[in-house]
Formats: structure tokens, C-alpha cells, sequence
């Protein structure tokens, strides 16, 4: 798999990965992702194939503010560079590729690069059924949000980056695309013995 940063260019194919991994109720409209990539394209880790087709990508604004509100996903500008919290509205894989591990390699990115750019840590919401699989990156529940983005319950997690923070939940994640795709292999080849 090969992660860039985002550009315009890509607005086409992030709104349709966003329907088709969220209901309508929760999946930004073309309008406010146009919105977010134009405010922050570097807020946008984008997962290609072998053949550059976008099959998952994260993304969110860095924010001054320790909680996700709602309010953040309709206003870009509360972006700020030197924030000190990356929020994440949306980890998606497109519905053929899930369960391959895919949107856990752009995660682990998207931690690695916050945790080096010296940021407090990484916050998102999820429902219930995924609480789970974030704890798995060393997110912590927080229970439940203030957040009701869609008419959704969602519960608050976050990963607070301390001098305990190990990283033991995470791949070295390299820039060389031959390298993670050796990495994944070993880890789903190693998951089914």
C-alpha cells in the first residue's frame, strides 16, 4: 500500500469512499470535504493499491481544542497548525478491501507522524462495536461523547502521547511502498497461523 497526503485533485474520489463507508446521516458532503482538504490537506492520509486506487484513507483537523465536537465538522477553521490535538473525523476502507488490515497501517502513519511533530496526542469518536479495535492502537474510551454527528451515540477515545506512550501497537511505518506491503504480509500471514 502507498500513503500520500492529500490534494484537491482528490476530492472526487474521497466523497465517494466516504458514502460508501458511512450512512448519508454521517458521510461529509462533497461541499465540506472540499472545505476540510482546502483548510488542511495535510489532515488526510490516503491509502492506495498497487494500482493507485484509493482504498482508505484518515482524516481530521489539528485542533487547540482536547475534545471532538460537533461543531468541528461543520466549521474547518477551528484548524489550527500548531494545535495540539489531531482529531480524526473519518477512517475509512472502502467495503471490498476491509478486514485486511489496511486502515490500520494509515492509522499507525497518522499516529507516528502527530507523535513526532510533538502533538499532545490523537483523538476520535467511534461507536460502541469499534471501541475494541481502537484500544487495540493504545486509545483509550472515555465514554460517551457530546458528539450525536448523524443521530449516532459515539464514545470518545483518545491516545495521550506521555513519556509511557510505547509502541509496541505500532508497525514501523516506512514512506517506501514495497516496505509496508512486506510488513502487512508478514502481520496477516502471521495473524493466521
Amino acid at each position: 500500500m502507498f500513503i500520500r497526503k492529500a490534494t484537491m485533485e482528490d476530492l472526487d474520489r474521497i466523497t465517494e469512499l466516504e458514502a460508501r463507508c458511512f450512512p448519508p446521516a454521517e458521510a461529509a458532503s462533497r461541499e465540506r470535504l472540499a472545505g476540510r482538504l482546502a483548510s488542511y490537506p495535510e489532515g488526510f492520509w490516503l491509502g492506495f493499491d498497487d494500482f493507485r486506487e484509493l482504498i482508505c484513507y484518515a482524516g481530521g483537523p489539528v485542533t487547540r481544542e482536547a475534545d471532538l465536537t460537533d461543531d468541528m465538522y461543520e466549521n474547518p477553521e477551528y484548524h489550527k497548525k500548531d494545535g495540539d490535538w489531531q482529531m480524526i473525523f473519518s477512517v475509512c476502507t472502502a467495503p471490498e478491501q476491509q478486514r485486511q488490515g489496511l486502515a490500520s497501517i494509515v492509522l499507525q502513519r497518522v499516529i507516528r507522524e502527530n507523535k513526532a511533530l510533538g502533538r499532545k496526542g490523537v483523538v476520535l469518536t467511534c461507536k460502541e462495536d469499534k471501541i475494541h479495535y481502537y484500544a487495540r492502537f493504545g486509545f483509550e474510551n472515555e465514554g460517551v461523547s457530546d458528539s450525536v454527528h448523524g443521530g449516532a451515540v459515539w464514545y470518545q477515545m483518545r491516545m495521550t502521547f506521555d513519556e509511557e506512550y510505547a509502541y509496541e501497537h505500532m508497525f514501523d511505518i516506512s514512506d517506501d511502498p514495497r516496505e509496508n506491503k512486506r510488513m502487512f504480509e508478514d502481520a496477516f500471514w502471521g495473524s493466521q497461523c
